[in-house]
């Protein structure tokens, strides 16, 4: 295992990643990495671990919850075919 990143296993694929112009403006590059790094590997942040866990079993959508550096809350929703993972603001949804 490559102990140079913190969550080296993918349990799923995250299709195209979309984000909107506000996360852009308020989210680092290294927010969203890791993040997405996270959601990834089945660390939820602040999501519903529960849901999230059974949504991979029955290949449902997945929303992950975390927070940038700066404080912002934000979501990453990996829809059910995989096709693609948004990220988000909640005033955006």
């Amino acid at each position: 295992m490559d102990n140079t990143q913190p969550y080296p296993i993918a349990r799923f694929k995250i299709g195209r990643i979309v984000s909107t112009p506000q996360v852009m403006e308020r989210l680092t590059r290294a927010d969203i990495s890791l993040a997405l790094g996270r959601h990834q590997s089945d660390d939820w942040g602040e999501g519903d671990t529960q849901a999230n866990e059974l949504a991979l079993v029955e290949k449902r959508r997945l929303w992950s919850v975390f927070r940038a550096a700066n404080g912002t809350t934000f979501w990453l929703i990996t829809e059910a075919n995989r096709s693609y993972t948004t990220i988000l603001l909640p005033s955006e949804y």
